[in-house]
């Protein structure tokens, strides 16, 4: 389905009647990369609803930097709350998605009531907003990448989604050391992943990364994460090298980057315990 976004559409699928539980994907991926959690979500007895974050898949594609910073994201979020007329929501994100599920809780704490964070933990506000080497791909991200993505994305994505499960050493330097490896047995259907990227294009998926400036300085009229909070990476994370384990943090035994993919019941059995406690 498509909601009504305040920059236009938000494509959504759900599953499922009952308290929401709005499921937001990352970096570089879709609704898609929570198949494995609408069905049971929905069987626990939620509304699990996944969206295209926009910049990506079915959902608008707005232009300009700024069009993508983390206020713009929440806004995205509230709107879907509203268009299902869900006073509130439990928020859960990976990878990007963690920090926009966790802005979603601080900007309004009102409608998002707890918060999953997958892959990426949650980072209080600096005193000083982030700064990136050129030679780390975030700072690489945020002055390029389009045009060495979109020469060949179908291969760069195969080879970013299998250098992210295993945790390969050096992908995350400049140049991208991504393993020339087969696509992963988690991805299904990577034809229609592959022509989405290809129809929006990496500018807008590339704009999160050139916001950070921007979100430190509008989160600054917020307090804190407050909510309920669960914290869930995979053993094998690389993420985990630059932004260690918080206290209390679900590690997934072989699991990579994509946890909610490679080890969906895992991820599911902790989701369900955290939300049921709520």
């Amino acid at each position: 389905m498509l909601i009504d976004g305040p920059a236009g559409p938000i494509h959504a699928v759900s599953e499922g009647e009952g308290p929401l539980v709005l499921l937001v994907h990352g970096f570089p991926e879709g609704a898609w990369s929570w198949r494995h959690q609408l069905p049971v979500l929905a069987r626990a007895g939620y509304r699990a609803v996944a969206i295209d974050v926009r910049g990506y898949g079915q959902s608008v594609v707005p232009e300009g930097v700024e069009a993508y910073r983390m206020v713009a994201h929440v806004a995205d979020n509230v709107a879907v709350l509203d268009a299902l007329e869900a006073e509130t929501a439990v928020v859960i994100g990976h990878d990007w998605g963690s920090p926009i599920a966790a802005a979603s809780a601080q900007l309004r704490p009102d409608r998002f009531r707890a918060v999953g964070l997958l892959g990426v933990p949650y980072a209080p506000r600096a005193d000083a907003p982030p700064q990136f080497p050129p030679d780390f791909y975030v700072g690489h991200f945020q002055e390029h990448g389009e045009a060495e993505i979109e020469a060949d994305v179908r291969g760069w994505l195969q080879r970013f989604y299998a250098a992210l499960t295993d945790g390969t050493p050096g992908w995350f330097g400049v140049p991208m050391q991504l393993p020339d490896a087969p696509l992963p047995a988690w991805v299904d259907g990577f034809d229609a992943i592959v022509a989405a990227f290809e129809r929006n294009g990496f500018a807008g998926p590339l704009n999160r990364y050139r916001n950070f400036t921007r979100d430190w300085e509008d989160l600054a009229a917020f307090a804190e994460l407050r909510a309920p909070s669960i914290f869930i990476t995979g053993e094998r994370d690389s993420t985990r090298l630059w932004m260690p384990d918080p206290e209390g943090a679900h590690v997934i035994p072989g699991a990579g980057h994509f946890a909610q993919l490679q080890a969906p019941d895992a991820v599911n059995a902790l989701l369900l315990d955290f939300l049921r406690a709520l």
